[in-house]
């Protein structure tokens, strides 16, 4: 898979856990792909939530990894 086919498939499978995240008030977005190292930022209640480890861990990342080859994590981008 080329690194632009890896890109769109991040954003599409980050775009099926986005409505559970944004039903919250908060919400989640791509930033970049860095060393197979997934980069998101968040927003609005994600923000100081002391749930966003879990969420990136348990939702964002084991989506991604489970449905994009060669992903290795997600990290929030700084």
């Amino acid at each position: 898979m080329s690194r632009e086919e890896t890109i769109r498939q991040i954003e599409k499978t980050i775009e099926k856990v986005r409505p559970y995240i944004q039903n919250d008030g908060g919400d989640v977005q791509f930033v970049k792909l860095e060393d197979d190292i997934v980069y998101v930022s968040v927003h609005g209640a994600c923000v100081g939530c002391m749930a966003l480890d879990y969420t990136l861990k348990e939702g964002v990342e084991a989506l991604l990894l489970d449905e994009v080859e060669g992903i290795k994590e997600v990290r929030l981008a700084q």
